[in-house]
């Protein structure tokens, strides 16, 4: 009896060493191994799993001993966006994001020649109780201050719109939707605008501030974020070369570490952690994967996972399977793409963020509990 169970001991203790995933994801700062647990997790241990992944998703590992072979950057469906000409003895007149203030129009009209008098306008504004919203707008310097505060007193033709970094393309149509008045079925073409390849039919609409044209197609939309993507991604294009990285899975890891990273100065460590795991073959255990393929239930994409959430049989969830999910599960910014890029050089296969958002490493599943009742 004594000898059994020893063994058993011996059991218990290898397979709990075995077990390595854990993380914090963007939605639940404080979250350790899974977001499985309320809110606010527990920091005991019983919630820990031993591994179960029993499959392996077909994703180019780094360090390929051939030549890998690079798909072309997506292309749009339609030509790019081409400006629509203002009318005749108009000209565009953008007040930015930053620069509501009378002063700043003021100032931007009587740079522009739109007005000869900084001062009676910031008067006239006074006197009208003018707010300005920030866009493009039609002017000619024909118009008098009062036709000027009228226009800009309108709704402005071409708006500003701020997409974030680590949206799913279903958060950017109901951004766009928002500020430009889409319906659902235009949300629904902007959305299925970029399946027409798996390798990216997530990833490619690149996070940036837009100014957009009111009446501009779904599909000019799509084709103007695409090509924006193009433009930052191109030229990181021989860097995934010459590390025999396939981008489309460069950019899938890179989705991943964005919604993972506690900000961007993270992404890094993020990044060498979830390589090191990779090149071990070890399941990567990321919730964000799981929160993707399930979807929006009610509380938002990004909720926290449940139990039954782990059991998902699908390729996205990296509790089971090994590698890389078959696409990109946000749209991330260069500071992750450059993060797998360039990672971290760490020995950690563990992490979480504590309360501050400050993100904690251990090399050792033992270090990692460590960390676990220390800072959490």
């Amino acid at each position: 009896m004594y000898r059994i169970g020893v063994i058993i001991i011996l059991i218990v203790i290898i397979a709990g060493g075995a077990y390595f995933a854990t993380h914090g994801n963007q939605n639940n700062p404080n979250s350790v191994v899974t977001q499985a647990q309320p809110s606010v997790p527990s920091t005991t241990t019983d919630t820990i799993e031993a591994p179960n992944a029993t499959t392996t998703n077909s994703s180019p590992i780094r360090k390929s001993t051939s030549p890998v072979s690079q798909p072309s950057l997506p292309k749009a469906s339609t030509s790019a966006p081409v400006a629509t000409p203002l009318p005749e003895g108009t000209d565009q007149f953008t007040i930015a994001l930053n620069g509501t203030s009378s002063e700043t129009v003021a100032q931007n009209l009587l740079d522009n020649g739109f007005i000869t008098d900084q001062n009676s306008f910031i008067t006239a504004v006074a006197k009208a109780k003018a707010n300005f919203t920030a866009g493009a707008y039609k002017l000619s310097d024909s118009m008098t201050v009062q036709q000027i505060l009228a226009v800009l007193g309108s709704s402005p033709y071409m708006k500003w719109i701020v997409i974030p970094e680590g949206l799913r393309k279903e958060e950017i149509a109901a951004l766009l939707a928002k500020t430009l008045g889409w319906t659902a079925a235009n949300k629904q073409e902007f959305i299925t605008a970029t399946n027409v390849d798996p390798n990216y039919s997530e990833g490619v609409y690149s996070p940036d501030t837009y100014l957009i044209p009111v009446v501009e197609a779904p599909a000019d939309v799509s084709n103007r974020l695409i090509a924006k993507f193009n433009e930052k991604f191109g030229p990181l294009l021989p860097q995934f070369n010459s590390q025999n990285i396939k981008w489309t899975s460069g950019l899938t890891l890179a989705s991943i570490v964005q919604r993972e990273a506690a900000n961007d100065a993270d992404t890094a460590l993020i990044a060498g952690i979830l390589w090191n795991r990779l090149d071990q073959n070890m399941p990567l255990d990321v919730d964000a994967t799981l929160q993707y393929v399930r979807g929006n239930t009610g509380a938002g994409f990004w909720a926290p996972i449940t139990v039954a959430d782990k059991k998902t049989d699908s390729p996205y969830n990296t509790y089971i399977h090994t590698g890389l999910p078959p696409h990109p599960i946000s749209n991330p910014g260069l500071p992750a793409i450059k993060a797998v890029l360039n990672p971290a050089s760490t020995t950690c296969l563990y992490y979480l963020h504590d309360t501050h958002r400050v993100t904690h490493c251990a090399t050792t599943y033992e270090e990692h509990m460590a960390n676990i009742q220390k800072y959490l």
